[in-house]
């Protein structure tokens, strides 16, 4: 079941969000978890979560977890973008479109097109 914001208690977003529990891998619990670290209005790459979870080469693998995150934008993987800066994908309600919008309300601006 994936939450939107208005489910979620507004734009209670990461570390301060109420979600119910997690139910994946160790690995992506891992991965969601460390996003849920992500300050507002900041971002990580994919290999820097890997890094910061102890998996240094898992980049694709933290790609995979963002994806499968049960909680956007509650746990925020619209806070992590791809090494080259582009956006990666999102699985939230409207896809890519939407984590375009919710980092600009967070102040943060992109120059590349995805």
């Amino acid at each position: 079941m994936k939450l939107g914001m208005r489910q979620c208690g507004g734009d209670r977003i990461g570390s301060e969000a109420e979600h119910p529990p997690f139910e994946g891998t160790a690995f992506q619990v891992k991965v969601w978890n460390a996003m849920k670290e992500i300050p507002r209005g900041e971002i990580r790459t994919y290999s820097e979560i890997a890094v910061q979870i102890g998996h240094p080469n898992s980049a694709r693998a933290v790609a995979n977890a963002c994806g499968q995150n049960p909680y956007p934008p509650i746990v925020p993987c619209h806070r992590v973008v791809r090494s080259d800066g582009s956006l990666g994908g999102y699985s939230g309600e409207g896809g890519v479109e939407t984590k375009r919008r919710l980092l600009r309300e967070e102040g943060v601006e992109f120059s590349t097109p995805s």
